[in-house]
């Protein structure tokens, strides 16, 4: 059987046809592209993209395809053999590697992000079926940053530790809407540079540090869109950071992507290009490393509003790159694009998951409740 065949064969599941009609249907520019798939299956499939050898009218479709029927999961490769054991064999996201994520990925420039993002720069999944719903960008990351301090409580007065802070937006959030102070923690030197001028003449103070080097206690513990970069090996130091950086009577939310299936590794196209080091967690492993630190009140998945954020994300990236096209390159703009459409075809498929995850150190009398 030829290599085309078997390519032909495996997207078949997906209901994709080589050169078909429909918009998730993919077009092959070079013929070299099915044996070097086989022979790399994901990081070859991206790589190829970005090298212009196969294009498709709808990405985030093509993805929703290929996730729904999980093919993702039919091609074993020996690099990809290699790459799960390196990650079960070394600590990836070790603290010597700790700002390496922020050097890759977030300091590539605040300009390309500001433009992406909504007004406030969240960088995190939007929140866009609360009530009432969300009609813009804007709207939904302020009803998901006002969620999240409802969901703690805050009251005036009180101290709140952000770690992954981003550029700010919840501190700067929370400080102006709920009168706390706010400490936030950042491995990105751009995000600590522009934090800084975003919460100016606020209560909140933006630290350059690493989640482990934290000893001091706070009233409630916020985390972001953080947790995904921590790595199955450190998720138990993590909690006990979090544990005893957290008063007896506080809460800590946890905001973060999930995987449906617990893992040792990120995808290699993922983990090379965009989140060096980078990993989901499943329920299992989350589950495991709170065991004796904290009570989990409440789990809240809404994961198909982060299909909706990463499309308008790329709606305000391709508008917007002709003002990129001499600082970066035509590849970058194909591997962003992957990026932000095999993200949306992840939550859109189900594959994976958005859960805000309520803890309490020693449980809350007479019950948490719940806020939507």
């Amino acid at each position: 059987m030829t290599d085309k065949k078997k390519v032909q064969e495996l997207l078949s599941l997906g209901g994709i046809e080589i050169d078909g009609k429909n918009p998730w249907d993919i077009q092959v520019h070079n013929e070299k592209f099915y044996g070097r798939v086989l022979s790399g299956w994901s990081l070859a499939l991206g790589e190829s993209y970005m090298d212009g050898w196969w294009d498709v009218e709808k990405l985030d479709m093509f993805f929703d395809n290929v996730f729904k029927v999980e093919l993702n999961q039919k091609v074993i490769t020996p690099s990809l053999v290699f790459f799960v054991l390196q990650a079960r064999i070394f600590n990836l996201q070790s603290t010597s590697r700790a700002f390496k994520v922020g050097e890759e990925h977030y300091d590539i420039g605040n300009d390309l992000y500001t433009k992406m993002l909504d007004d406030r720069l969240v960088y995190t999944c939007g929140y866009w079926s609360g009530t009432p719903k969300a009609q813009s960008l804007d709207e939904a990351q302020g009803a998901k940053l006002d969620l999240v301090c409802r969901k703690l409580n805050l009251q005036k007065g009180q101290k709140v530790l952000d770690i992954g802070c981003g550029w700010g937006s919840f501190a700067k959030f929370a400080a102006e809407r709920y009168e706390v102070s706010v400490v936030g923690i950042t491995v990105s030197k751009e995000q600590e540079k522009l934090a800084k001028e975003n919460t100016k003449g606020l209560p909140v103070e933006i630290r350059l540090q690493d989640y482990r080097d934290l000893n001091e206690q706070f009233d409630h513990i916020v985390s972001l869109g953080m947790f995904e970069h921590v790595g199955y090996k450190n998720y138990r130091e993590y909690m006990k950071v979090v544990n005893r950086s957290l008063k007896d009577n506080g809460l800590f939310l946890l905001h973060t992507i999930g995987s449906s299936r617990s893992v040792s590794s990120n995808d290699p196209w993922i983990d090379k290009y965009i989140f060096p080091g980078g990993m989901l967690p499943s329920i299992k492993q989350i589950s495991k490393s709170i065991e004796g630190c904290f009570i989990m009140e409440e789990l809240h998945n809404f994961g198909p509003d982060y299909d909706t954020t990463l499309m308008e994300w790329f709606k305000n990236f391709n508008k917007t790159w002709p003002e990129f096209k001499d600082q970066y390159n035509e590849r970058f703009y194909r591997m962003w694009k992957y990026y932000l459409l095999i993200s949306a075809g992840t939550f859109r498929s189900r594959k994976n998951q958005l859960w805000q995850i309520v803890l309490s150190k020693k449980g809350v009398r007479g019950g948490y409740q719940s806020v939507r």
